[in-house]
């Protein structure tokens, strides 16, 4: 398992009653990622930052590792929102705080 991390985000789960999880997350989850200017979606491990568990409705910092991070080079920047899902179902959004994998990162001069 690679410890290197594509970018670092804060994570707001779902509660049940909005869609999202019945059941608490582990550090280590892989949900699908979602960007809107994307229609593929990528595997996303996310670690969490302090804490092991994470409940729905609660929000958090994570490291976040792509399965396939070459769809999305030069695409991503600080600020970004996403979704993260399980299938067709919305558990989460997430938004882009910094950006460690530097292929990634959109040129903002264009």
């Amino acid at each position: 398992m690679k410890d290197d991390f594509d970018f670092i985000a804060i994570l707001k789960y779902r509660t049940f009653d909005e869609g999202g999880r019945s059941t608490p997350a582990k550090s280590g989850y892989r949900p699908e990622l979602y960007f809107d200017f994307e229609k593929i979606t990528t595997s996303g491990r996310q670690i969490f930052l302090g804490r092991e568990w994470v409940c729905p409705g609660e929000t958090i910092e994570a490291e976040i590792t792509m399965l396939s991070p070459q769809f999305y080079e030069n695409k991503l920047y600080e600020g970004l929102k996403f979704k993260f899902k399980e299938g067709s179902k919305t558990i989460g959004t997430g938004e882009i705080l910094k950006i460690k994998n530097k292929n990634l990162k959109k040129d903002t001069l264009n």
